[in-house]
């Protein structure tokens, strides 16, 4: 006697035309989906994936010289390899100096007269325990963080113009090309004893680009100097303003 509860399974996924009566009739549940297997992908490897512009700015100048050969078929990121290569090694070129290196008579021919002619050297002389010689120092010493691409030194008076006398520090030579550009002796110059950073900028550049951001190009050197100065003075305005204010308020 033939089973009637027998029923005829297909291959996975398919479906009789039984099953399909049963499931309308809610004796069965719904029809699965057919298994599908993932998709295959091949591993690539770190070494191997796409460069983007993201991994790029994250190498080192190093790194990017390696990887010329690399970036030979992507015409794009060849070009920004070499555009990232160029603002790295400008950076490191702007960011040459950026302090006031001590020097004596011994270091004087090697560190200043035979700088590159590109570069402007400027020469603090001093002596320790002179008021006006600390207070010139901390004017240059915010112009080194403003504009390293200008070489900053200082060398005690005497090292450098034996029996030099201290009324006449302190001094400020300024070399370029092997040869003395200006001299300045004493505060009269930057302002006297009320000298600011500012006014020290202005004074050296007043008829030379010696102050260089690295950033601008030498001939805009006193255009840079004074909308510093514009700058500065107008958030010291500011800055007493709020001082007032607050008084007034108390």
């Amino acid at each position: 006697m033939a089973d009637y509860h027998f029923v005829y399974k297909d291959v996975e996924g398919a479906s009789t035309q039984w099953d399909d009566i049963q499931r309308r009739l809610g004796n069965l549940p719904p029809k699965p989906e057919p298994f599908k297997p993932p998709p295959f992908a091949p591993k690539v490897e770190a070494d191997e994936q796409p460069k983007s512009k993201e991994w790029l700015d994250a190498r080192e100048p190093e790194e990017l010289e390696e990887l010329e050969d690399e970036l030979d078929d992507d015409r794009f990121l060849e070009q920004y390899r070499k555009m990232r290569l160029a603002e790295l090694r400008e950076a490191a070129k702007a960011a040459r100096f950026g302090s006031i290196v001590p020097i004596t008579g011994s270091d004087f021919v090697r560190e200043v007269s035979q700088a590159p002619s590109d570069i402007w050297v400027v020469v603090f002389l001093y002596k320790d325990g002179i008021p006006e010689c600390g207070l010139l120092q901390n004017c240059l010493e915010e112009l080194t963080t403003r504009y390293p691409a200008t070489k900053f030194v200082k060398i005690i008076s005497t090292d450098c113009i034996p029996n030099y006398p201290d009324r006449n520090v302190p001094t400020i030579l300024v070399y370029n090309n092997s040869a003395v550009k200006g001299t300045y002796v004493g505060l009269q110059k930057f302002g006297g004893k009320r000298c600011t950073p500012e006014s020290v900028a202005l004074a050296l550049c007043q008829s030379d680009p010696v102050l260089n951001d690295g950033h601008g190009g030498s001939d805009s050197s006193r255009d840079n100097v004074i909308e510093g100065v514009r700058r500065k003075f107008i958030e010291k305005v500011v800055a007493q303003h709020e001082e007032r204010e607050e008084e007034d308020s108390d």
